[in-house]
């Protein structure tokens, strides 16, 4: 059952093991984090960051602590098994919040002043919603040494669980997306048509897994199926915005489909027709298909990130497509829809069984639109499993007008 496949209290305390282990050897007092993706990462605790700060601290011994605001202490206290739970009233309150954080990191026994060594993810609470304060810095007077590259290393593997949750991600994903096509047509928005799927598709879902579902994503609540307004000419800016477009005979669409498990997501994305592709439509279609084969054939445990960004750009430039480029080819995924390492020309990281990619080559034409599937795929032991499952093939995308 997906409930036997949720992240266990186990290997949260096997994560903080991997993470002290990391403070050893910097010879520091602890480690603190402030981001909200690396506190549930490491502690199970998913809430909305806003202006009020919120902190995880680890001292040398392995101590655990959370830092929160009062209207968080039951929320915190039920859903980790830190050691200790902190809080202040409000900010930004009579005494600021900070004061305090300080306080509890002096009683753990992190930040020597003037000779202590603090590990964290950033140098303070980051500005959300208008918050301001002091940076960990000058708060404990200590020298701050970043660790979000460690982290980010920690998180880049996934475990078994976690790739449970991606497939469990997959799967519903893959169900909006299938509403979105069938709902999509000439004299329709792609608001009404993305609603429409992606309630369609939560409310099925929660009819099948309901009793065991959490979502633990702000402010995704289940499956979601949009174009994002990439239809038509639109398609060739990457990371436009939607704007209600109204499908027409001829518009090429690309759409994308995700939905948070447990927290964790994955990235389903497809280049479709709204009536028979022209001759030029389906030859950078074909092209597209192509460049997401080379990538496939290429990813693997033991090769550079670089490698497989490299590859793909020299299909591009063996058929005369680099005018058409605008991105690297994937990125990694799993709490966060981006992560670390990226399939990019300029990163090196050694590829490891257990990462989880997006595959996205993608191509945008001025006045004819953008192509890209994008599929999300873990490493094996001798290459990849491709975990989107969704159709590929113009036959298959094309909508009739």
């Amino acid at each position: 059952m997906l409930q036997s496949i949720s992240i266990t209290a186990t290997e949260f305390t096997g994560r903080c093991t991997a993470l002290l282990e990391r403070v050893h050897k910097i010879e520091a007092d602890g480690v603190v984090l402030f981001d909200a993706v690396n506190i549930l990462y490491f502690t199970g605790f998913a809430f909305i960051p806003t202006e009020r700060p919120m902190a995880f601290a680890m001292n040398a011994l392995g101590e655990r602590a959370l830092f929160v605001p009062r209207l968080e202490v039951e929320h915190a206290k039920s859903a980790t098994n830190v050691d200790r739970v902190e809080h202040y009233l409000e900010y930004p309150g009579d005494r600021h919040p900070m004061h305090g954080f300080k306080e509890m990191l002096a009683e753990l026994g992190i930040g020597r002043a003037g000779t202590g060594r603090i590990a964290a993810d950033l140098d303070g609470y980051p500005w959300i919603f208008g918050y301001e304060g002091p940076t960990l810095t000058e708060l404990a007077g200590v020298t701050v040494v970043k660790a979000q590259g460690e982290i980010n290393r920690l998180q880049a593997v996934k475990s078994e669980a976690e790739l449970q949750l991606i497939r469990e991600s997959c799967k519903w994903a893959n169900l909006a997306h299938t509403l979105l096509q069938r709902y999509t047509a000439v004299g329709e928005s792609e608001t009404s048509v993305s609603m429409r799927a992606s309630q369609e598709a939560t409310l099925a879902m929660l009819d099948a897994i309901g009793p065991i579902f959490h979502a633990q994503s702000w402010p995704e609540t289940g499956p979601r199926a949009e174009y994002r307004g990439q239809i038509g000419r639109s398609g060739a800016i990457p990371h436009t915005l939607a704007n209600n477009i109204v499908f027409q005979p001829g518009d090429v669409l690309v759409s994308e489909a995700s939905c948070p498990v447990w927290a964790y997501t994955s990235e389903l994305e497809r280049t479709m027709f709204v009536g028979e592709p022209t001759k030029k439509q389906r030859e950078m279609f074909e092209h597209v298909l192509a460049a997401q084969e080379v990538a496939f054939s290429t990813l693997r445990p033991g090769i550079e990130c670089s490698d497989v960004d490299i590859a793909v750009r020299t299909y591009y430039a063996d058929h005369n497509l680099m005018p058409y480029w605008k991105h690297h080819t994937g990125h990694s995924v799993g709490l966060r829809y981006h992560e670390g390492p990226f399939l990019d020309s300029g990163d090196h990281t050694v590829v490891k069984e257990g990462m989880v990619f997006t595959v996205e080559p993608g191509f945008y034409v001025p006045e004819l639109g953008g192509f890209r599937h994008s599929d999300t795929v873990a490493v094996t032991a001798n290459g990849i499993e491709i975990l989107t499952h969704y159709p590929r093939d113009a036959e298959s995308l094309t909508i009739p007008a």
